[in-house]
C-alpha cells in the first residue's frame, strides 16, 4: 500500500473543519503510507509540546486513538510518533504518559490483511511494551535515564548505595524491554520499522551509558557494603555482563543496516578476575573459607575493571556528543538557508517611494507642489447631499454645499443665530473639505469681509461662507456689534446664549417647540376624565378622553 488512503484524507479534512491543527497533524504523521512519519509533522508536534496553550492530554489521546486502527502501518507510525515526542519533545509529554494507568494495550495486536501484516504485528507488540516500560521507569524515578547528566558528577555516579540498588534494576528492566525488540538486519525491510529501529538504537546507547555509570558506582562501593547489599550488587553485576553481550549483538545489527561506524560505540569488557574478587568478598562476609587475597590485588582488579568500564562510557559519550553536534550543524544550515531566502525576497521587492498619491506634498518637474491639508475636524459632504444646519454650538463657520433651486426674489431672512445675518466673504475656488478657522471664531484673528449681500448671490443661490486662505489678503470690515468676538471660550458661549435668547423670557416666533394645536390636559382635585360611551368595535372614532380646562387656582 502506498500513498495516502481516502480514509486519511477524509480524517484530515474532518480535523480541518473542526479547527484542530494538532489532531490533523497527528493524522498526517500516521497515514497509511509505508514510510516513517515526515519530519515536518514531527517537528510541528514537538513544537506543540513546548507551547503552554496546547493540551498535552488531547495530543496523547489523539495518538492513542490512532493505535486502535486495524492497519499495522498506522499503529506502527503512531508508536514511532509517540516515541519521538518522548525523546525530543517537552518533558511535560512523558510526564503525562507516566501519570496514566495504562498506555498501549497492544499485546494481542494482529493485522491479518497480509503476510507483511503478520510479520510487523510481532514488532508492534514488542515496541509498545518498550514504550510502556519507558513510561513506567519515568514514573518510578521521576527522570528519563536517556537524558540524565553523565560523567564523574553525574546522577548515577553520585547516587547513594541504597538508592543505587533500587535504581539499577529499573534500568535493567527498561534495557530488557528494548533488547527484546530482537530484530535482524534482513527484517528491516521498510521505512516504518527502520524509523523505529533508529529511535531504539539511540535510546540503547544513552540508556546503556547510564547503566554503565551505575555499575561503576556500584563497584566502587561494593567492598564497603553490608552482606545483603553485596549479594544484591553481585547479582546486578552478573546481569550487567549478560546485557552487555546482548547490546553488542544489537549494535552489530545497526552496523549491518548501514549506520556509520563512527556512530557505534566500542564496548570494553571488564576483566573476568573482577567477578572472582566480588564472589570471594561475598563468601568472606558469609563466613565461608576462601583463598587468601590481599587488599592490594583486590584494589588492582577493581581499578582495572573501573577503567575499562569508564572507557566504554567515554565511547558512548562521544557518540552522543557527535549526534548533538550533527543536529546543531543541521539547525545552523537551516537557519542560514532561511536567512538567504529572506534576503532574496527583500531584494526582489521594488523600493517604495516616500511620496504617495494621497500625500499632500508631491514633486513634479523639480518643484514641490503643496496642496491644502485636510481638516480632520470637518464633516465630509457630497455635492448631491441636502444642506443641514449644524447641530454643534461651537461650529460657527460651517461650509455648506446646498442644492437649493434658484428663486426669483432674495429677501432678507432671519439667521439661526438670533437674527443677525452673516456677511458672506469673497468666494474663492471651493476646496474639497470643510475648513474651519477657530482663530476667526474666537476673536484671535480678524477676517476680511465684503459688503453684505443678504446671504444670496445674483442668481438667488445661497452663498457658502468660507475662510480666506493664508495666501489671500482681503480688506478688513467692521465687525457687527453682536458678533461673537472674544478672547476666551467662556465669553463666547455667554454671548452666544444671549443671542439665542435663552433664559431672558423671550421666545422666538419662528421656533415652535410644541406641536401646533396640541392641548395640555390640566385638572384639579375635582377633575375626572369622561368615559366614552360603549360603542361597537368597529366604531369610526376612539374619543377616549375629553376634559375641561380647569385651574385649581380659579375659584
Amino acid at each position: 500500500m502506498s500513498g495516502q488512503s481516502l480514509t486519511d484524507r477524509i480524517t484530515a479534512a474532518q480535523h480541518s473543519v473542526t479547527g484542530s491543527a494538532v489532531s490533523k497533524t497527528v493524522c498526517k504523521a500516521t497515514t497509511h503510507e509505508v514510510m516513517g512519519p515526515k519530519k515536518k509533522h514531527l517537528d510541528y508536534l514537538i513544537q506543540c509540546t513546548n507551547e503552554m496553550n496546547v493540551n498535552i492530554p488531547q495530543l496523547a489521546d489523539s495518538l492513542f486513538e490512532r493505535t486502535t486502527n486495524s492497519s499495522w502501518v498506522v499503529v506502527f507510525k503512531s508508536l514511532i510518533t509517540t516515541h519521538h515526542l518522548m525523546v525530543y519533545g517537552n518533558e511535560r509529554f512523558i510526564q503525562y504518559l507516566a501519570s496514566r494507568n495504562t498506555l498501549f494495550n497492544l499485546s494481542n495486536f494482529l493485522d491479518k490483511s497480509g503476510l507483511q501484516g503478520y510479520d510487523m504485528s510481532t514488532f508492534i507488540r514488542r515496541y509498545s511494551r518498550y514504550l510502556n516500560e519507558k513510561a513506567v521507569s519515568y514514573r518510578q524515578v521521576a527522570f528519563d535515564f536517556t537524558k540524565v547528566k553523565r560523567g564523574a558528577d553525574g546522577v548515577m555516579r553520585t547516587m547513594s548505595t541504597e538508592k543505587l540498588l533500587k535504581t539499577v534494576p529499573i534500568i535493567q528492566n527498561q534495557m530488557d524491554a528494548l533488547l527484546d525488540f530482537n530484530v535482524n538486519s534482513n527484517e528491516l525491510t521498510n521505512g516504518v520499522i527502520n524509523a523505529a529501529f533508529m529511535l531504539l538504537f539511540k535510546d540503547a546507547i544513552r540508556l546503556f551509558a547510564a547503566y554503565n555509570e551505575g555499575i561503576i558506582n556500584l563497584l566502587e562501593k561494593y567492598f564497603d557494603m553490608k552482606k545483603n547489599q553485596c549479594k544484591e550488587g553481585l547479582d546486578i553485576y552478573k546481569k550487567f555482563l549478560t546485557r552487555m553481550t546482548r547490546i553488542s549483538e544489537f549494535l552489530k545489527v545497526a552496523e549491518q543496516v548501514g549506520i556509520d561506524r563512527g556512530d557505534i560505540p566500542d564496548l570494553s569488557q571488564a576483566p573476568s578476575s573482577l567477578l572472582d574478587a566480588l564472589e570471594q568478598h561475598l563468601a568472606s562476609l558469609e563466613g565461608k573459607k576462601i583463598k587468601d587475597s590481599t587488599a592490594a590485588s583486590r584494589a588492582t582488579t577493581l581499578s582495572n575493571a573501573v577503567s575499562s568500564l569508564a572507557s566504554t562510557g567515554l565511547s558512548l559519550t562521544k557518540v552522543d556528543e557527535r549526534e548533538k553536534q550533527a543536529a546543531l550543524e543541521e539547525e545552523q544550515a537551516l537557519l542560514k538557508a532561511l536567512k538567504e531566502q529572506r534576503l532574496k525576497e527583500l531584494a526582489k521587492k521594488p523600493h517604495t517611494s516616500l511620496t504617495t498619491v494621497a500625500s499632500p506634498v508631491s514633486t513634479a518637474a523639480g518643484s514641490i507642489m503643496t496642496t491644502p491639508a485636510i481638516d480632520i475636524f470637518s464633516t465630509p459632504s457630497s455635492s448631491n447631499s441636502t444642506s443641514k444646519l449644524p447641530n454643534d454650538l461651537l461650529d460657527l463657520q460651517p461650509t455648506f454645499h446646498p442644492s437649493v433651486h434658484p428663486i426669483s426674489a432674495a429677501p432678507q431672512v432671519g439667521s439661526t443665530w438670533g437674527g443677525f445675518t452673516p456677511s458672506p466673504v469673497a468666494q474663492p475656488q471651493p476646496s474639497a473639505g470643510l475648513n474651519v478657522d477657530f482663530e476667526s471664531v474666537f476673536g484671535n484673528k480678524s477676517s476680511n469681509v465684503v459688503p453684505d449681500s443678504g446671504g444670496f448671490d445674483e442668481l438667488g443661490g445661497l452663498l457658502k461662507p468660507t475662510v480666506a486662505s493664508q495666501n489671500q489678503s482681503l480688506p478688513v470690515a467692521k465687525v457687527p456689534p453682536n458678533k461673537l468676538v472674544s478672547d476666551d471660550l467662556d465669553s463666547s458661549l455667554a454671548n452666544l446664549v444671549g443671542n439665542l435668547g435663552i433664559g431672558n423670557g423671550t421666545t422666538k416666533n419662528d421656533v415652535n417647540w410644541t406641536q401646533p394645536g396640541e392641548k395640555k390636559l390640566t385638572g384639579g382635585s375635582n377633575w375626572q376624565p369622561k368615559i366614552a360611551p360603549t360603542t361597537a368595535w368597529n366604531a369610526p372614532t376612539l374619543n377616549i378622553f375629553a376634559c375641561e380646562s380647569y385651574s385649581p387656582f380659579h375659584q
